[in-house]
């Protein structure tokens, strides 16, 4: 099993990669802060006094600003592969009261930054309204439904990706390559050496030279505690043995 497209755009857009804002009548591109919340809409924590802000702001008669969120894939490692590109379109709105009070702690729940104390103040909180949402994947484009995009979760892995990989090259590298090889039987060579270059639920992308394979769990996993006790078994010798 691998991530479906939906879900990868929701591991793209879930808050853990810089973000840039294409906003109507506005020139230029603008760097944004953001999470999404459990349906997907992104929240955008934004400097009450600055250009963000003010291009943020309602054309007379309107309530909402039409704009477009740009998040490319930061790999987590020089030799992993990236995820892609997503786009999410949409109408973004202020909130205030227990909107914003409410929308600070779905926030928190992603980024946990002190910024949110200032919401109200030196802060604002705007929620997008998703209309559109596009993936690009080596040099594919695809329109991924709205309602599918909502419906996805993203990845719980995405956070810690960098440090898991780093903890397997560390300390488990000779580990993990056996287990790749018995995996891959025959089609591994002797002088192959894996690498996990990238994890996910569904399981692991190594990297072997000039190839690479995919490794499924037997099940996704729900969080990297999970994961621990799922490869625990591969891991450690004694258990191996």
């Amino acid at each position: 099993m691998q991530p479906s497209p939906a879900e990868i755009a929701r591991t793209l857009a879930a808050g853990h990669l810089p973000a840039v804002a294409h906003i109507a009548c506005h020139p230029a591109p603008l760097p944004v802060r953001h999470v999404t919340d459990t349906q997907g809409r992104p929240l955008l924590l934004v400097p009450t006094e600055g250009t963000l802000s003010a291009a943020l702001r309602p054309q007379p008669g309107n309530d909402d600003t039409a704009l477009v969120l740009d998040i490319r894939d930061v790999p987590p490692m020089a030799s992993s592969p990236a995820l892609g590109r997503v786009w999410v379109s949409g109408w973004a709105s202020r909130l205030s009261g227990d909107e914003a009070r409410a929308a600070a702690l779905d926030y928190a729940n992603t980024d946990a930054c002190g910024d949110l104390l200032d919401v109200g103040r030196t802060q604002g909180l705007y929620r997008m309204d998703v209309a559109e949402v596009r993936f690009e994947r080596n040099e594919n484009l695809a329109e991924i439904d709205p309602d599918d995009y909502a419906e996805a979760s993203p990845d719980p892995l995405r956070a810690v990706e960098f440090d898991l990989i780093a903890d397997l090259a560390d300390h488990h590298l000779a580990e993990m390559g056996d287990y790749v090889r018995r995996q891959l039987g025959k089609a591994a060579r002797p002088e192959d050496e894996p690498r996990v270059v990238r994890l996910d639920r569904y399981g692991f992308l190594v990297r072997m030279g000039s190839r690479s394979a995919r490794l499924a769990f037997p099940r996704p996993v729900t969080d990297h505690h999970d994961l621990a006790h799922l490869l625990h078994p591969i891991l450690c010798r004694r258990c191996a043995a």
